[in-house]
């Protein structure tokens, strides 16, 4: 496929983006309508919305590229979605009661209630490292697809590739904020869900399978096996394992996490954010299966026809996507992996200006937090943190070899596990 033709998919892309930014706010840009999209959003969208936002650039390409790994994943990261799902029922039925009561912006107020200033501070430090840490390594993911198979083509380097992405996320979040991620990320998950059936579609196309036969060779391959209860301590497989680990790292990096939480705190009242967390884990579920047998698909395909498999898994879903399997699927794959990755980067990058303003600037506490002045301040930082994603992303770059998908979970266990504690005590 022609990175000229890739080239212009992803222009348009954008220019649908920016046109859904003016549409939502030519009436509204104040920060109201920035950090809690004037708490009037709709439970089913949010809920959609957030199923991108989760899944993320890694999930597309990491997780089927897992599966046929050498360590011998398999389907073991199933494991760790069942905990992930009891991390966000716990989430929809302790957390998200504590913050509607609390009318909260940010969620880190709440540390400043419980445990005091310094507390609050360090919490809020927190997620800021974290975020801007995890953000940058899933853009990361995306920016070495586009580099490779589009902007290597035109000799263009990989700063200015880096740069030309975050700007775009720049021009349709610094006015509307959450109030246009909310659709924005609602149309991004459409394309990503439609990405994955269709990517089932055309690899089953390829190799002659109707759904059933599919079905049925996933099963019956040396892919499959979910459940892993032998060997304790030495497997990092075991299933008590991967489901405690699941669920804790949910309730650290969704429930306190200021990012996917901004959205639920944008609705109407606490039911409507219970039935948005509910019905957003039952999907959730549902559309990890598909990502993992996505990636069996991948593994046989590549065996029938002899296709070699990159030494960094992450490479093979693009590999075959964009150079074997012709034009359509391809378009397919750059839909899904673009929408994944950037309905994840422009809401974090939203959550940290907001977190930034109304946990060290202070916005909640001032008078008039919609003046002209604070909007202003708030468009300085939105700037500020763009440019710190750039340089995150660039230093990532000169020293990361590690799977993405490993990369991000070994930062999180150090940074979230201080804000599990904080709010447990608290």
């Amino acid at each position: 496929m022609s990175p000229g033709l890739l080239l212009s998919f992803i222009i348009g892309y954008f220019l649908v983006l920016l046109v859904i930014s003016w549409l939502t706010s030519r009436k509204s840009s104040d920060n109201d309508t920035f950090f809690v999209a004037n708490r009037n959003s709709k439970w089913y969208l949010v809920a959609f919305g957030m199923i991108g936002t989760a899944l993320s650039g890694v999930t597309f390409i990491s997780v089927p590229g897992k599966v046929g790994a050498p360590s011998g994943d398999q389907f073991a990261y199933f494991q760790f979605v069942l905990g992930n799902a009891a991390g966000f029922i716990i989430i929809a039925t302790v957390l998200l009661p504590l913050y509607y009561r609390m009318k909260l912006t940010s969620i880190y107020s709440y540390i400043e209630h419980a445990l005091g200033t310094w507390s609050y501070k360090t919490a809020a430090g927190i997620f800021l490292i974290s975020r801007v840490i995890g953000s940058s390594f899933r853009l990361y993911l995306v920016v070495i697809v586009l580099q490779k198979f589009i902007f290597d083509s035109y000799g263009v380097p990989f700063a200015v590739t880096v740069l030309i992405c975050l700007a775009l996320i720049w021009a349709y979040t610094f006015k509307g904020g959450l109030k246009t991620i909310i659709i924005t990320d609602s149309l991004q998950t459409l394309f990503l869900v439609s990405s994955v059936f269709l990517s089932i579609f055309f690899i089953c196309k390829a190799m002659n399978y109707n759904i059933f036969e599919a079905a049925d060779a996933i099963k019956n391959s040396s892919y499959s096996k979910i459940f892993f209860f032998n060997n304790f301590l030495s497997s990092h497989f075991h299933f008590s394992k991967e489901f405690i680990g699941g669920m804790f790292i949910t309730i650290g990096m969704t429930g306190l996490d200021q990012d996917l939480m901004q959205k639920n705190l944008s609705l109407k009242n606490i039911r409507e954010a219970q039935k948005n967390m509910f019905s957003f884990t039952a999907v959730f579920v549902v559309i990890n299966i598909f990502f993992l047998s996505v990636g069996a698909l991948l593994y046989m395909y590549a065996t029938r026809y002899g296709v070699p498999v990159p030494k960094t898994t992450d490479y093979l879903y693009p590999t075959i996507a964009l150079k074997y399997l012709g034009v359509i699927p391809a378009i397919v794959f750059m839909l899904g992996l673009t929408a994944a990755t950037f309905a994840t980067t422009d809401s974090a990058l939203t959550a940290l200006t907001t977190s930034f303003c109304v946990d060290f600037l202070n916005f909640n506490k001032g008078k008039d937090i919609n003046s002209k002045k604070m909007v202003n301040v708030r468009h300085y930082v939105h700037i500020a943190f763009s440019g710190l994603l750039f340089l995150t992303i660039i230093i990532f770059n000169a020293i990361n070899n590690d799977a993405v998908v490993s990369a991000i979970f070994k930062v999180a266990s150090y940074t979230y596990g201080p804000l599990l504690g904080l709010y447990s005590f608290g």
